[in-house]
């Protein structure tokens, strides 16, 4: 099977290396290729994008003392992504492919023991004024942490509120729309109704239905080239610019632990089904170089602890509990940027009382095309109520053609 998929990869960079000959390739960070139909009735961008990651983690020991360090070095994310229209410009599709291990880990019987290699694959339709329909896998609207894509991050990866409380993606329907209320107050509704279970799921519906809510206020308008949705103030506002949002989340008889994340409740009689909900707040805030990003999430579930049929608990339970995520930072003229995060989490250890753990984080960035060629790093001191504390060490080269 990955041979196959190595011989398709080959052949397909094949045929786009002599397409190149023939024509203008866009200039670094635009993508590959940029290719229109004769007939207007397609596009197609072909881009590409590399994330190589190394690290260091040290764990405290008995005596105190942070020792005997482990080094870790890989590819963190290696993906393809294709977007364009097809028949009208109304009509847009993403396909976003996984490369890396880390991209494509995750198989089971629950994805036909296939590696996951697809992460987007979803078709866009603005079919009256200002609503457009989504139908495919694709990210659902949660926290806008996980909104902005990994390409576009402020540090070198997201926090632990959104390892933890993330709804990721899954396949399904969304419903956008925008409106203003005035000049400048920009209104944004999401709605999202999905199979409940997560990315490349091929067992079909184990549980219910996820139903998921997003409500956007942009009272100061649109932030520049979609800045709410990327990581620093790389463009600069010439005025201040706020996000302010709110997301409800059901995820109705869910099966996984983390709602449509997480591992599969399984029980002697098939799986442990509870009700799970979310809630995220959160706010983006951007002038003139300075960046400040806040989130809340809250996940609660109706019956958390997975039991059989007798009674007996499988190990099993919903990982209840709450985040704070805060973040800042400040692009100087000469592209570097310095930032800091907070993140605490407090969640319910097994429904006998809070296991609470707090990052701090202090990064430094220098942007040398923007997002599309970067160097990261960061240090982070991890204080864990029950366990160990951690300190971490991560340097992150990103490159997108």
């Amino acid at each position: 099977m990955k041979m196959k998929c190595l011989a398709l990869g080959l052949i397909t960079l094949s045929f786009f290396v002599s397409f190149s000959q023939e024509t203008n390739a866009p200039e670094f960070g635009n993508g590959l290729f940029n290719l229109v139909g004769k007939d207007s009735t397609w596009s197609a961008k072909i881009a590409a994008r590399m994330q190589i990651l190394s690290s260091a983690t040290w764990i405290e020991n008995s005596n105190g003392n942070y020792t005997d360090p482990t080094f870790n070095s890989l590819i963190r994310r290696a993906r393809l992504k294709f977007d364009g229209f097809v028949y009208s410009p109304k009509l847009n599709y993403k396909l976003e492919l996984g490369l890396s291990n880390r991209d494509i880990s995750g198989a089971s019987q629950y994805t036909g023991d296939a590696p996951r290699y697809i992460l987007d694959a979803v078709v866009m339709w603005n079919f009256y004024q200002n609503f457009e329909l989504w139908v495919g896998q694709t990210k659902l609207p949660g926290n806008i942490e996980r909104v902005i894509s990994s390409a576009n991050l402020q540090m070198v990866d997201r926090s632990l509120l959104n390892s933890l409380f993330t709804l990721d993606r899954d396949m399904g329907l969304q419903l956008r729309h925008y409106s203003k209320l005035t000049d400048t107050f920009l209104v944004r509704e999401i709605i999202a109704i999905s199979q409940g279970e997560g990315r490349n799921i091929t067992t079909g519906n184990l549980g219910g239905h996820q139903y998921t809510g997003r409500l956007e206020l942009l009272p100061f308008g649109e932030f520049e080239s979609d800045g709410d949705y990327s990581g620093a103030d790389l463009k600069r506002e010439k005025s201040p610019k706020l996000l302010l949002a709110v997301t409800y989340d059901l995820n109705h008889k869910a099966v996984k632990t983390r709602s449509n994340q997480g591992t599969y409740m399984v029980t002697d009689f098939g799986f442990h089904q509870t009700n799970i909900s979310t809630l995220f707040l959160d706010a983006m805030f951007k002038y003139n170089g300075f960046s400040f990003m806040a989130e809340f999430a809250d996940r609660n579930a109706d019956d958390p602890v997975a039991k059989n049929a007798d009674g007996s608990l499988t190990g099993e339970v919903v990982e209840v509990g709450n985040g704070l995520n805060l973040q800042t930072g400040y692009l100087f003229n000469s592209n570097w940027e310095i930032s800091g995060r907070y993140t605490n989490i407090a969640l319910n250890e097994n429904n006998t009382g809070e296991a609470i753990e707090n990052q701090y984080t202090l990064g430094l960035s220098k942007y040398i095309v923007g997002h599309k060629l970067k160097v990261q790093t960061d240090i982070s001191y991890l204080s864990v109520g029950l366990g160990p504390d951690e300190l971490m060490f991560r340097l992150q080269m990103d490159v997108h053609f």
